[in-house]
């Protein structure tokens, strides 16, 4: 769940968090320079809730100014990859706010997640933040963009696609229960939701390279 700087060609945007299934279509040539904020990192820039950019695509003058639509135009004429970086940082650098120790343990929550497939209920992320219910999904609005609920099944999703393309035998049953779903029924509608197929259709068609 990250915000994103994207820059092609002459054209460059801030992209939120993507909650759903999306596709681009590559025609040509071309070249594409991004920056990846880490989870809840991209808020004390911003400096809004990063909720409002998510499932948003801004061009990047709406936020920088003139000062983006340079740094757009320096990408664009730069064919070296380090140099371009080094343009990256000399632009965001000056623009970094002071140290958000909230930013930080939220960033630390959310990697915490992506890594330990034990956290399967919002519970558990509100004993690692201690905060109760309703101030952490305050937080996670302002600073991800998204609840945890969500980071922590798009995670877990992520792992169920993984493991369906490894494995010829899958209990989806099981495998449901493993994730916190209550039922395969609710798993399966949230796997075609994210992935945009079934789970058994997904297992089939990574199986046979469809």
């Amino acid at each position: 769940p990250s915000v994103h700087l994207v820059f092609e060609s002459h054209r460059a945007d801030i992209m939120g968090v993507v909650t759903g299934k999306f596709t681009t279509e590559l025609r040509g040539t071309g070249r594409v320079f991004g920056i990846k904020f880490r989870p809840g990192m991209f808020q004390p820039t911003f400096g809004n809730a990063t909720a409002e950019l998510t499932d948003q695509v801004w061009p990047i003058e709406r936020l920088f100014g003139q000062a983006g639509l340079d740094l757009r135009d320096a990408l664009a004429t730069e064919a070296d990859e380090d140099r371009c970086a080094s343009l990256a940082e000399a632009f965001l650098l000056p623009r970094l706010p002071a140290r958000d120790t909230t930013a930080e343990r939220v960033r630390d929550a959310v990697e915490r997640i992506a890594t330990d497939r034990t956290i399967i209920r919002v519970e558990q992320v509100t004993e690692l933040l201690q905060l109760s219910l309703r101030p952490l999904q305050r937080t996670f609005q302002k600073y991800v963009g998204v609840s945890p609920k969500w980071v922590i099944q798009r995670y877990r999703l992520h792992e169920a696609a993984e493991q369906l393309a490894r494995e010829a035998q899958t209990d989806l049953t099981e495998l449901a229960l493993q994730l916190g779903y209550f039922d395969q029924a609710h798993f399966a509608r949230d796997f075609k939701r994210l992935v945009g197929t079934s789970p058994r259709a997904y297992a089939k068609m990574t199986r046979t390279g469809g």
